[in-house]
């Protein structure tokens, strides 16, 4: 299930726990069923109404109850743009091989490849481009990006993104956007492809459409957003948490699933998108951008006026 529109406030609890989520307060000194309340911020909490993002989250153990961070290997992942010397002439890239299960098993995080960038983490200003291709589900094990925004488009196979606020089935024409700071792991179905767009300190939005007008492109309520899920496992074994920070990979461990969060509410979410509801503006649209019932010139200049019957 998902919840429809962009950047709204939207609120949501399993139903598995009925009031979980809090009336009228943000942190009560009490959560229902004894939860913990977590703030989630995609922006400084000082910033303007309009641009402010945040959630508040509701888990049965905190994100903090973890050991320390270590630095693991980044494998082909790298915000490096040193490491190839400049190159004027026209490149093209032959499709990344999929490892085949039998031979090894490659996860998302493992199966990252950065192909290109500019700016860096550290700045906040900028953008990497990386590929994944991978052929085994992450068990017990989750990433987080603490750099920026990942805009997920798989070209092969679909993906089911379990996150801190629901699940997500993604497939191939449809791209998902996992904002900065939160947690999600990647089930496969097979041999799985697809690219990735990582911004650097600012999130996405949908432009203005200027002369097209209220209508067209993409249309914010065919954006979703998922609905709250929660799974409340020990896993004796170990939790690996693995982080990018600064354009390096770091893991700790802990003791249950991060998955824990019972309720939500807030406008920083993730969110995917089906590109077959993008409305383009020409003769074959499947979609009329205006409604025009009547149009009268003003002067040689060809100026008018519309009206719409909504």
């Amino acid at each position: 299930s998902y919840m429809s529109g962009f950047g709204n406030e939207f609120s949501s609890e399993d139903p598995r726990c009925p009031g979980s989520l809090p009336e009228g307060q943000n942190n009560p000194q009490v959560c229902p069923y004894g939860l913990y309340a977590e703030q989630l911020s995609g922006s400084a909490f000082t910033c303007p109404r309009p641009a402010n993002k945040r959630s508040w989250l509701y888990r049965i153990l905190p994100s903090v109850k973890h050991k320390p961070f270590t630095a693991v290997p980044c494998g082909n992942l790298t915000e490096n743009w040193n490491e190839v010397e400049p190159d004027p002439n026209q490149l093209r890239w032959l499709p990344f091989t999929i490892p085949k299960s039998t031979e090894k098993k490659v996860d998302f995080v493992a199966g990252l490849h950065t192909v290109c960038g500019a700016g860096d983490a550290k700045s906040r200003n900028g953008i990497g481009i990386h590929v994944y291709a991978c052929n085994t589900s992450m068990v017990d094990k989750c990433f987080n990006n603490s750099d920026g925004d990942f805009l997920i488009v798989p070209q092969q196979g679909k993906i089911l993104i379990t996150t801190e606020f629901g699940k997500i089935m993604v497939k191939p024409n449809e791209i998902c956007v996992l904002q900065q700071g939160m947690r999600f792991s990647v089930d496969v179905f097979g041999e799985t492809r697809g690219y990735i767009l990582e911004v650097y300190g600012a999130h996405f939005e949908l432009p203005d459409l200027g002369p097209i007008g209220a209508n067209g492109l993409a249309n914010p309520r065919d954006f979703l957003c998922p609905v709250a899920w929660y799974e409340d496992r020990t896993v004796a074994t170990g939790y690996t948490v693995i982080n990018k920070y600064q354009g390096k990979l770091f893991s700790c461990q802990q003791d249950f699933s991060p998955f824990n969060v019972v309720a939500w509410h807030g406008n920083y979410t993730p969110y995917k998108y089906n590109l077959e509801n993008f409305m383009v503006i020409n003769a074959v649209a499947f979609d009329h951008a205006v409604r025009v019932i009547r149009t009268a010139p003003l002067s040689s200049n060809l100026r008018g006026w519309l009206r719409e019957p909504w």
